[in-house]
């Protein structure tokens, strides 16, 4: 009997326009089971499914780097793990100089800051809804309170792409979490950050085992946490690869793959 689920959003339980469907709403909630959206999204993205759900769980937010509860005092942080300043600067510096091209901005818990907008930083606006803070990154970064959870890149051109992961790669020395969440899409976090931890924190907090669990996704950045439950389920649209560590597949995102799958697979009295 499946206990808790755990789920992705972008390109697992939103639809291409970055908003859940009444199905899946409908389905998650006449499921009874404990549910935890993981995602690399912040907080203040996350809010709008966290209500349409109802969700009074621990959520995962920033790839793990953020464990939270959204409250009526507002948000409730659990377990956070920040990037080190010095690591954020060596990744600006270095998108800065070779990658001219590269849409870059950073996360706190309340806010998303740019330099400028340009293509990128508009198409996010555009999917997500979010309105970006322009400000100036080296006054942001010498402030001691700034806590920077996430750095986010975003490319256009599949061949830059496999480049930046390739450099941030080499880049990190093990101060760094780098992956890739889809095709246009590069999330840095704190190398503690990882979906797995978040996972693990809620089974420790709920006292689960692996078969208790299920969870779905479709990106590389999911593929620790699908690892981590006794019943992992992938979406139809998965990046290349992901599929190979499903349980079972599901319909894609939109199609309301998430509902399909409680339905199919996870639909037990509860």
């Amino acid at each position: 009997m499946i206990k808790h689920i755990f789920s992705d959003m972008d390109g697992t339980l939103l639809q291409g326009n970055c908003k859940i469907s009444e199905n899946n709403v409908r389905i998650i909630k006449e499921s009874q089971i404990p549910f935890t959206l993981v995602s690399a999204r912040s907080p203040m993205e996350m809010t709008e499914t966290i209500d349409k759900l109802a969700l009074t769980e621990p959520q995962i937010a920033f790839n793990g780097g953020l464990i939270f509860q959204k409250t009526h005092q507002g948000i409730k942080i659990l377990q956070e793990d920040a990037i080190e300043t010095t690591e954020v600067i060596q990744v600006l510096d270095e998108v800065k100089k070779d990658f001219p091209e590269v849409s870059y901005s950073l996360y706190d818990l309340e806010h998303w800051y740019v330099e400028k907008m340009d293509r990128g930083i508009k198409y996010e606006q555009e999917l997500g809804g979010q309105t970006p803070q322009r400000t100036d990154f080296v006054s942001l970064l010498k402030q001691s309170t700034t806590k920077i959870y996430k750095i986010m890149l975003i490319s256009f051109s599949e061949e830059e792409m496999k480049t930046l992961v390739e450099k941030m790669g080499n880049l990190n020395r093990g101060d760094l979490s780098v992956n890739q969440s889809s095709e246009n899409y590069l999330e840095i976090t704190s190398q503690l950050a990882q979906k797995s931890r978040g996972v693990r924190y809620i089974q420790n907090l709920e006292s689960l085992n692996t078969e208790d669990m299920a969870a779905f996704g479709d990106g590389y950045n999911d593929l620790s946490m699908l690892k981590m439950v006794g019943t992992p389920i992938v979406m139809d649209n998965a990046l290349p690869g992901v599929k190979n560590h499903a349980k079972y597949v599901t319909k894609d995102n939109d199609h309301d793959g998430v509902a399909f799958g409680i339905e199919k697979y996870l639909k037990t009295p509860y």
